[in-house]
């Protein structure tokens, strides 16, 4: 690692220490992808779209935090903030004027858990697989299916 210079003191002195993947935090709510156990965008937040999988994935993960976008106004954030209060879920909400994120919630850790598919859209399209190779792999039932096995 490099000695500091002048430079560095000065830039550190009027902006602040220099985060790692200040991006990815910026996009994140100020955590990283990591430590991200679900996320759900800014619309899906307002429709209240992904608040069942949501509550499943808070049963899930019992000692996440919950952090929520500030910028999605009160009565949007109303359902979700219950349900972590109900499910004791400590939720934060994070304003940050100069961030523009389409993030509006996010399921976090203090450490690394490495999940890799986080985003709504992602774990829908995973459930209806399972549910398409499971609907694939039962045998149909009754007679006709029989019937039309026997013959085949």
């Amino acid at each position: 690692m490099s000695k500091k210079n002048v430079d560095d003191y000065l830039q550190e002195g009027m902006y602040g220490t220099r985060l790692p993947n200040e991006s990815e935090r910026k996009m994140y709510l100020g955590t990283l992808r990591e430590r991200i156990a679900f996320v759900l965008t800014i619309g899906e937040v307002m429709s209240n779209k992904g608040l069942a999988e949501l509550e499943r994935q808070l049963k899930k993960h019992p000692k996440a935090k919950l952090l929520l976008n500030g910028n999605i106004s009160y009565q949007f954030l109303k359902e979700e903030k219950s349900l972590a209060d109900r499910l004791s879920i400590p939720h934060t909400t994070v304003s940050n004027q100069e961030n523009d994120t389409e993030i509006g919630l996010v399921l976090t850790y203090s450490y690394a858990v490495d999940i890799e598919q986080i985003y709504l859209k992602d774990i829908e399209d995973i459930s209806t697989q399972k549910k398409e190779e499971e609907k694939d792999s039962d045998p149909p039932k009754g007679i006709v299916s029989k019937l039309k096995n026997l013959f085949h």
